[in-house]
């Protein structure tokens, strides 16, 4: 099932044309995928901006064009032996941190307008530009004959399949992601997340507050007569906010209402998007 299907899905059982996700999962992939319904959509962009955790299985003595273990192989080595836990973590250090990565030509990044994985499919080289992420925590769980687990905090726009193909490298051995689970993708994690067939038998029930993935915008509380100014697009003078220029989260009388934007220059707040309409 692809992220796309989920969204399908969704549609479905809740009766919503518009529904979006963040953060697409491969389909090799399992873990939490938050979908965006209704006016909650046009919020998206903030949940693909937050940090993400994953629990992944680095498996060696192959390497694939992928970067996973759906790919062709490209490299392999029969007869090896894992460096001692110890010798793991040290390799493992020099990944945390801001670290530049080569995303897999087999993903969903545009290339000159177009799916890097479709451009492979049709037999096109393709030579996939190198970004820098950031790795919070890199943690070794568990070291096995052939394998590794490992828990990843991360930014967004991270590989954990490159960051697999990347450590097997460091080690000297070739390596592929053979398992991946996400368990976070900011205040949205796995224990909590429902299931489609949980889904479909609570319905409506299931969805949480949008302000949920807002949690790293400062709140803004609207002076009392101001919510209607709001949700009209208008903008409100603001001469006691602390803070510096940016977005904020608005609430009237604890109510969310949406994206503002604070201007110091103005001293002013204005809606940039009203989720909740008057």
């Amino acid at each position: 099932m692809t992220s796309h299907d989920v969204v399908g899905y969704v549609r479905h059982v809740l009766h919503q044309k518009r529904v979006g996700h963040a953060g697409t999962l491969d389909p090799g992939a399992s873990g939490v995928l938050p979908v965006a319904v209704g006016p909650s959509a046009r919020l998206i962009e903030y949940l693909e901006a937050t940090g993400k955790t994953y629990r992944a299985e680095v498996r060696f003595g192959f390497a694939t064009d992928s970067g996973d273990d759906t790919g062709e192989i490209i490299a392999k080595q029969q007869d090896f032996v894992l460096p001692s836990r110890e010798s793991i973590e040290a390799a493992l250090r020099q990944f945390k941190g801001r670290i530049k990565q080569v995303p897999p030509a087999h993903s969903a990044i545009k290339i000159e307008g177009r799916r890097a994985c479709d451009l492979v499919r049709e037999g096109m080289e393709v030579e996939m530009p190198e970004r820098e992420v950031e790795i919070y925590r890199l943690e070794l769980l568990a070291v096995h004959a052939d394998s590794i687990i490992l828990d990843v905090d991360c930014s967004k726009g991270t590989y954990i399949r490159s960051l697999c193909a990347d450590i097997g490298k460091a080690l000297g051995i070739p390596a592929a992601m053979s398992f991946l689970v996400r368990r976070r993708v900011g205040a949205f994690v796995l224990a909590e997340a429902v299931s489609l067939e949980e889904l479909a038998a609570q319905g409506a029930a299931a969805l949480l507050p949008p302000d949920l993935c807002l949690g790293q915008l400062p709140r803004y509380e609207l002076r009392k007569g101001r919510r209607r100014a709001f949700c009209n697009g208008l903008s409100s003078t603001e001469r006691c906010y602390p803070g510096e220029s940016g977005e904020l989260r608005v609430y009237a009388e604890g109510e969310f209402l949406g994206i503002g934007y604070y201007d110091a220059g103005t001293q002013s707040v204005t809606a940039r998007k009203v989720i909740v309409q008057n």
